[in-house]
């Protein structure tokens, strides 16, 4: 779509102007039933529109779950583009970010006639920076032969490129090292001169936003704009009427990192490049910048050592304390306020240098922060990886900053998403974002659960700390997928588990094995799709976002109940937090987060009408435990089995149908 010659916000084509309420729009006579091919109208839906539209109409805030085939999307498409206010959507991921803009408003828009100003915006890290390539075609690390070969791709496309997304360019792995040398970044391009304005994508794709009625963006861009207008400068994202959630779940831990704060080896390694990059070219002869980039180099490798070879996740406090670690981060922080001298003397030479004291400075503050200000309401924690580590600062909550950046938009609020509730209640969603005064709706899936879809629940399985539980869901999985020939996504609540499975079922299984990690996901899924007999094995990502529609997928089997891991720092933060506050950690956080993902994870199964699939949950607390039933009650309605004879049975009719 080509926002440039969209009409204005108020220009609406002849005729074009469709009379109804929204829910009428999305009737079976509105005008979607004669654009759109096999449209059939939905209750469900036309219920979420009317309740979007009333809280957009009397600038409310809404909270509204819509299952699986409710059509959520165009439920807020619709009163959005037909209130004439100014509207900001934001989505979970880019991949998503590209679907709303690319494919699903077009589709609405030619449906209902209307073509306000409609702009995408992602971060700058999307964007391609034209000085930044020119510099990345001299730098020697480029001469790699892929890497070069990528550069040249690029620079071909930068030639004939409006936007400067760098979605475009398919032939470049978006996982390429080549990406974060030719990318707009907030460290070189802040500080563009009047002359470089004209033609920086990033700018021109602000200057859309800004004009246009419309704009869409991600959950990670919005609540980076949204900590900033906190500190009462946010500037990305223009003054709005409405603002549209969509994905909503996600967005608690996406606004913790924006209002936390991280320090890693990355940018430390990218200040000491960048330094020795600019003293070559802006002091040459300034050599102290040059040893002390170097110095830095080494400070940030022995910090790294000083947690010993093995990747952990931790707590500060379980290090802090450490010889090696306190003695190690205190040559860090020398090697920044040593570097930072002759960048601050040198800074007046060029803006490369002074974005280099700039960074510098903050990467200072950032240390200060994590080592010196023990601030209760922030978690400090750690992770190394294998050559690397990151410094975070995570709020115990968000609940108060998120409140306080809601109120200072003065608009109407739509969170929407296929799992926000718990056992029929938002309150877990709202307490998370600070959220008190609200309307909400919950519309279940159309698709008809109990004629096509059966959980089951397997006996004689072990608790899941029990040595044997892993070999009991393996069992479990080749009887359920002998029958179900393949066609079944296993999702599991652990890496280790995985592995586990995947050895013993490339050895035992008749069937092909696909496992998370061997290829691209968007590749995976669409080996499992065309393949139709496989059996997938994935992790956390593949328990939200994969849509495979039809009788390839017709089972979903997952080992346990998603409860986040107790060992994690951030997790144990926050239960001491909340017992500290006189507040149930399980019943309040833990539950709630584990029955959201679950949901999720049972998502994948029913795609369309005519789908049909057998649920498999192993873990025997679902029966055992009081508060199975919370998680029972938040899904869909389904009947419940447990024996394998009834899936047999379920199976076998499939295939007298056909």
């Amino acid at each position: 779509m080509d926002e440039d010659s969209n009409p204005t916000v108020a220009h609406i084509i002849e005729g074009g102007d469709a009379p109804g309420s929204v829910a009428e729009l999305l009737g079976n006579d509105g005008p979607f039933a004669d654009c759109k091919p096999g449209f059939l109208a939905r209750a469900e839906q036309q219920s979420l529109a009317s309740a979007i539209d009333q809280c957009i109409t009397e600038s409310n805030i809404l909270i509204g779950e819509a299952g699986t085939g409710v059509g959520k999307t165009f439920a807020y498409l619709v009163p959005a583009i037909t209130c004439g206010k100014r509207v900001i959507l934001s989505t979970g991921t880019r991949h998503l970010q590209d679907q709303l803009y690319h494919t699903d408003l077009p589709v609405v828009l030619r449906a209902l006639r209307r073509y306000p100003k409609v702009a995408l915006l992602k971060g700058r890290a999307n964007y391609l920076c034209r000085a930044r390539l020119d510099r990345a075609m001299h730098n020697p690390a480029m001469r790699d032969p892929t890497l070069s070969a990528q550069l040249a791709q690029i620079r071909n496309w930068a030639g004939q490129t409006n936007t400067g997304d760098i979605s475009e360019v398919l032939d470049v792995p978006e996982a390429s090292p080549v990406w974060s040398y030719v990318t707009s970044s907030d460290d070189f391009c802040n500080d563009h001169s009047p002359e470089d304005q004209g033609g920086c994508f990033v700018q021109k794709a602000r200057k859309r936003a800004m004009d246009a009625a419309i704009v869409v963006v991600n959950h990670h861009l919005f609540c980076a704009d949204l900590a900033l207008k906190e500190g009462s400068f946010g500037e990305i994202l223009p003054d709005t009427d409405v603002v549209v959630i969509d994905e909503a779940h996600q967005l608690p831990d996406t606004a913790a990192i924006f209002f936390g704060r991280r320090l890693s080896s990355r940018q430390l390694f990218d200040l000491a490049r960048d330094s020795h990059a600019e003293f070559l070219s802006e002091a040459p002869d300034m050599v102290e910048i040059k040893d002390r980039a170097s110095a830095l180099e080494k400070a940030v490798r022995d910090f790294r050592l000083s947690f010993g070879v093995a990747e952990k996740r931790g707590s500060w406090d379980e290090v802090s304390a450490d010889a090696n670690v306190e003695s190690s981060i205190e040559e860090l922080r020398g090697a920044l306020e040593l570097l930072f001298e002759p960048l601050d003397t040198a800074s007046v030479r060029g803006k490369g240098l002074e974005s280099c004291r700039r960074r510098c400075l903050a990467h200072i503050e950032s240390l200060e922060a994590y080592t010196d200000h023990r601030d209760e309401d922030y978690i400090h924690w750690f992770e190394t990886y294998r050559t690397g580590f990151s410094l975070n600062l995570t709020p115990q909550n968000v609940a108060k900053p998120f409140s306080q950046a809601l109120g200072q938009l003065n608009c109407s609020w739509v969170f929407t998403s296929a799992t926000l509730a718990v056992n029929g209640s938002f309150e877990h969603f709202q307490t998370q974002l600070g959220i008190e005064d609200c309307n909400e709706i919950q519309v279940d899936s159309p698709f008809d659960y109990k004629k096509n879809a059966m959980l089951y629940l397997p006996t004689d399985i072990p608790a899941p700390n029990d040595p044997g539980f892993d070999q009991a869901v393996l069992r479990v999985v080749l009887e359920v997928t002998s029958v179900s020939e393949g066609r079944a996504f296993v999702l599991f609540t652990s890496h280790r588990a995985l592995e586990l499975a995947a050895t013993e079922l490339k050895r035992s299984s008749r069937f092909p094995v696909l496992v998370q990690g061997q290829m691209p996901k968007r590749e995976l899924v669409d080996a499992f799709q065309s393949m139709g007999n496989a059996i997938l094995l994935g992790t956390a990502s593949f328990w939200e976002g994969v849509d495979v529609r039809g009788s390839a997928l017709s089972c979903v089997i997952i080992d346990k109940l998603p409860f986040a891991s107790p060992g994690d720092p951030v997790l144990q933060a926050r239960i001491r937090g909340m017992r500290n506050n006189g507040v149930n950690p399980f019943v309040e956080y833990q539950l709630p987060k584990a029955v959201l993902m679950l949901k999720q994870g049972v998502g994948r199964l029913i795609r369309d009408v005519s789908d049909r699939g057998v649920l498999v949950i192993c873990d025997p607390r679902l029966k055992t435990k009081e508060y199975g039933s919370t998680f029972i009650n938040s899904l869909p309605g389904m009947r419940i089995v447990q024996k394998q004879i009834s899936v047999e049975n379920f199976f076998k009719a499939d295939e007298a149908e056909q």
